[in-house]
């Protein structure tokens, strides 16, 4: 082979996992002869061989990336907060529905709340123009906790289930804010104060997040029985869809058909449980499907395969089994694939500041789905995040 034909690649993901999938994979389907492993770009016969950097974010040498554009491939487009961030992604979601009212994307994403906020003695300046917010509580004082319209919080820049939390009233979400703001500077031992409450509330605290969104909660969601788990209705979990893409250039996506159904460590129980009042973090563990968050012995049995699930549905608690064909998995999968081309196409076209494809990149995303019950109980199709 011609020196100048050979692939030079720079892998080092920094990651015990990962990488040697990574190698695995080139091993598999490039003959040994077309590339060679590097450590530094400077190992490079010349600035313009062929080069692939498959590194983490902060690590890619974007500089040679743009000057080398015809011989450089990375793993990670330069800009893509559009897509990555919850708040941003919120945005692009909205503007595009704006101004293309029957996108599926009206129907597939849940409409969102954005607001900032440092304290929670700050909150109400944060919500002044969060009417849908408002309306909803309004609505919702004269109901029962069962009949209200119950909300899911998010910080818009954690990840790992870190800060999720759910409410229905003004008070609630107050509250919430509340336990995260610091202690006051003049409390005894400062310093063991402030561990004591970080360790309390996941280390958790208002000011580091900032940016936070509140979104319609999918209630009730379609439940499931776990993997090798007895199909009876005290087994039923909620559970989302993990599925991974890549996009490639600017711009090509394409969804892996395998997937993931990651379920919740307990049984579900409504947002108005009283178990969420006397035992939140107990509770809360019925509603997030984060596995990340999980201890290992209820991370054990969490995870099984989308295709795998049931063809046919079982009953579910409180409302009758929802209407379904054999195969609502394929249903479900074109959705998907069709929510996912839509969300990356208004991300591409409507939040070109947020979202810069390069012609030379790739980037691998993971989407959550999940699967809603509608009012008539027929099976609500996709809907993403949870």
């Amino acid at each position: 082979m011609v020196s100048g034909d050979k692939i030079y690649a720079l892998i080092d993901y920094e990651d015990p996992y990962v990488q040697p999938l990574i190698l695995a994979a080139l091993e598999k389907r490039l003959p040994a002869s077309t590339y060679e492993l590097i450590t530094s770009i400077s190992q490079l016969p010349s600035p313009s061989s062929r080069l692939l950097q498959w590194v983490q974010y902060e690590s890619i040498d974007f500089d040679h990336l743009m000057d080398h554009s015809s011989t450089t491939v990375a793993n990670a487009y330069v800009i893509r907060k559009a897509l990555i961030r919850k708040h941003y992604l919120s945005t692009t979601i909205a503007n595009w529905i704006t101004k293309y009212p029957d996108s599926i994307l009206k129907k597939h994403v849940k409409p969102s709340v954005e607001f900032e906020v440092d304290y929670a003695e700050f909150l109400d300046d944060a919500l002044i123009e969060a009417w849908d917010l408002k309306e909803s509580w309004a609505r919702n004082e004269e109901k029962d906790e069962k009949d209200r319209e119950w909300w899911i919080l998010k910080p818009g820049m954690s990840d790992r289930g870190q800060g999720i939390r759910l409410f229905s009233s003004e008070e609630e979400l107050t509250s919430i804010f509340e336990e995260w703001d610091p202690p006051s500077d003049d409390e005894d031992e400062e310093g063991d104060a402030r561990s004591d409450a970080a360790d309390d509330n996941d280390g958790i605290m208002t000011s580091q997040l900032r940016h936070f969104i509140a979104q319609p909660y999918i209630h009730p969601p379609l439940l499931l029985a776990p993997p090798n788990t007895p199909d009876s209705s005290a087994s039923l979990r909620k559970f989302h869809i993990r599925t991974y893409v890549v996009a490639t250039g600017a711009l090509k996506v394409f969804v892996y058909r395998p997937m993931l159904a990651l379920f919740a460590a307990r049984a579900y129980v409504p947002p108005w449980a009283a178990e969420l009042h006397s035992d939140r973090a107990e509770a809360m563990k019925s509603h997030l499907t984060n596995t990340c968050l999980q201890d290992s012995g209820d991370r054990e049995g969490s995870v099984g395969l989308f295709w795998s699930l049931p063809d046919v549905l079982p009953s579910q608690p409180d409302v009758p089994t929802p209407k379904h064909s054999a195969d609502w998995k394929e249903q479900v999968f074109t959705q998907l694939c069709s929510t996912t081309a839509q969300t990356f196409e208004a991300a591409a076209r409507g939040m070109g500041i947020h979202f810069q494809p390069l012609p030379n990149a790739f980037e691998i995303f993971g989407l959550d789905f999940m699967v809603s019950v509608e009012e008539g109980r027929e099976l609500g199709g996709v809907v993403v995040g949870g």
